[in-house]
């Protein structure tokens, strides 16, 4: 038996391995939450920002260690940090993007939890099933 959270796609994934993925490489994380047109957005920063930032004496000529080592150390230290900044940036997405999907309410009007995945009573304010505290459901304008 499927469980309703797993069925529905997105609410199944874990914000942490989305990270880790947009870790290893920008655009990882959204290929794994299934965003595919920001995957390839990402990807596609990334290269194009190492395409035409990198000056062409930090390209290696061979595989070697040593010629590895010695490229990296021809990068200039504006292009590091806008490298960088692009991964982190793609990090901060993949996490606010598994974190959107796990706690927006189904199509069917019922809220899961952000923590577990699993089906919640509106009326409750944490999961009965891990007991994870929850925010007020958005509905909620009184009290």
């Amino acid at each position: 038996m499927v469980s309703n959270a797993s069925s529905r796609g997105g609410s199944a994934k874990r914000p942490w391995l989305a990270v880790l993925l947009a870790i290893v490489y920008p655009g990882l994380g959204h290929l794994y939450l299934r965003e595919w047109i920001r995957a390839v957005l990402w990807f596609g920063l990334i290269v194009s920002a190492s395409m035409f930032l990198l000056p062409a004496d930090s390209v290696p000529q061979s595989l070697s260690v040593g010629a590895m080592v010695e490229s990296a150390r021809a990068i200039p230290l504006q292009v590091s940090l806008a490298v960088l900044a692009i991964s982190v940036l793609s990090v901060a997405d993949a996490y606010w993007l598994a974190t959107r999907q796990r706690s927006e309410p189904t199509a069917d009007g019922t809220r899961t939890c952000p923590n577990c995945g699993k089906d919640i009573d509106e009326d409750l304010d944490f999961c009965h099933w891990c007991t994870t505290r929850l925010e007020e459901p958005a509905g909620d304008g009184a009290a």
